[in-house]
């Protein structure tokens, strides 16, 4: 009998596809988390606001900073995770810095709105808020992924790259070891 392969072929990701899989997990992630932050601020907006008769903005502020420490938790342990853990001092300060200007966005729109234009019902403040929420996510995608949640440094990298490419590799068949061991 001929030496049929018993098993699928399977080739090896590209570098290319191996990046997109990875930034779209991230996107997953970040989006999880942002997800749970969103509830977090529309929930706390409404409850602060209804609660207390603070003004609009100040309501979204309360909010926001509480949706901000709810998403620092979930970013660090759960999205980003498997990033440079070191300079966790600088790490908060940058990410505090990049969510005040984020807060600043989101708040920003809802201003705008209310202060501009006169749109403060419930449900305006609410789809202000929302829209604020969105143009700031943006930006802190952008920000934390570039300056906050450092990937690993570049030498490192390279050394899992090459790590990565030696398991990649597929082994040669045993049968063709073997003859080549025998000739």
């Amino acid at each position: 009998m001929g030496s049929a392969s018993s098993g699928l072929h399977v080739r090896p990701r590209s570098g290319v596809r191996r990046r997109f899989d990875q930034l779209s997990r991230e996107i997953a992630k970040f989006g999880a988390v942002g997800g749970a932050g969103l509830l977090v601020n529309l929930v706390t907006f409404n409850l602060v606001r209804s609660a207390t008769g603070l003004q609009v903005v100040r309501a979204s502020v309360i909010a926001t900073i509480v949706a901000i420490v709810f998403n620092y938790i979930g970013f660090r342990y759960f999205t980003y995770r498997d990033r440079d853990r070191g300079g966790r001092t600088k790490e908060m300060g940058l990410f505090v810095l990049f969510s005040a200007v984020g807060l600043v966005i989101e708040n920003g729109v809802l201003y705008v709105a209310t202060y501009g234009f006169g749109w403060d019902s419930p449900l305006q403040s609410n789809i202000f808020k929302f829209l604020g929420i969105g143009i700031a996510t943006l930006f802190r995608f952008w920000s934390y992924r570039t300056w906050v949640f450092r990937t690993v440094p570049d030498e490192a990298r390279e050394v899992l790259e090459s790590a990565e490419a030696i398991l990649d590799e597929e082994p040669e068949p045993r049968r063709s070891r073997a003859r080549a061991r025998a000739n």
